[in-house]
């Protein structure tokens, strides 16, 4: 009877132990992220921050966020890219970690696992390979959203990478990004993190003498259509999100730049 449950007991024993292992590594790695998350942050750029929805805003030193709770990631990521922050450095990516700023706690990586999701950069890392400190931040989980990996290695990163191309030709340019988050009818993990339908990007040019944007809104599914035929208007996001992009701007200035959705003058190379 004895030799009966030992074979079982033993395979109990060994996961436990191998759980808490897992667990105190992650933890002993994650340290100096979970510590640089947790510090105030000084010289942030918030005149082009969009509103909150939710009311959570967090100002991290490279990247600012509005977390929702209820979708379980950021409704936007904000930022400046400057021509001289887009460098290519070959950092060791670290583990993801739950971003100690948001009061009601970001979801955790975990939700992803086995999910058939990529955990989507909505800062990417490439934009911030400038400094290790950058780079590691984007890895906190309050950026990132599940992305189909079609989508997320596809169009949505020739995207990207035309933002770092506006980047350096135009001196610098801000980017504000996300899912569109209109319901819950697609979530994965314990904590139900919601699968956008639809993705947006825009992008605010104003070191070319005359300010311009332009808005991208992307269904959630790889396509092999040019990116110039995926550009909308900010007034199109903005009523689809509920999001009020660019409050700060003169509100004529505003007005006719967000109605816009002309994409001549952009490089499209």
């Amino acid at each position: 009877m004895k030799r009966k449950y030992t074979y079982p007991l033993l395979v109990i024993l060994f996961t436990l132990g191998y759980l808490a292992f897992e667990k105190y590594a992650h933890q002993k790695l994650d340290e100096p992220i979970i510590e640089a998350g947790a510090q105030v942050k000084e010289d942030t750029n918030t005149y082009f921050l969009p509103t909150s929805t939710t009311g959570q805003v967090i100002h991290h030193q490279y990247y600012s966020l509005s977390y929702s709770e209820t979708h379980e990631q950021a409704e936007w990521v904000g930022y400046e890219l400057k021509k001289s922050q887009v460098v290519n450095n070959d950092f060791k990516r670290p583990y993801f970690e739950v971003d100690p700023a948001v009061e009601t706690k970001s979801a955790h990586w975990r939700n992803y696992k086995n999910s058939g999701y990529d955990r989507g950069h909505l800062c990417p890392a490439a934009d911030r390979e400038f400094s290790k400190k950058a780079y590691n931040e984007t890895f906190l989980t309050s950026n990132i959203t599940p992305q189909e990996h079609n989508f997320n290695a596809g169009v949505w990163n020739r995207l990207e990478q035309k933002v770092r191309y506006w980047a350096k030709k135009y001196d610098g340019v801000f980017v504000v990004t996300g899912g569109v988050l209109k319901d819950k009818n697609t979530t994965i993990g314990t904590e139900q993190v919601t699968v956008p339908n639809s993705f947006y990007k825009i992008v605010y040019d104003r070191s070319s003498g005359t300010p311009r944007m332009i808005a991208f809104l992307m269904d959630h599914q790889e396509s092999d259509a040019p990116l110039y035929s995926f550009v909308t208007s900010v007034d199109q996001v903005e009523q689809l999100t509920g999001i009020d992009f660019f409050p700060s701007l003169e509100d004529a200035l505003e007005q006719q730049l967000e109605a816009s959705s002309d994409y001549k003058g952009w490089s499209f190379r």
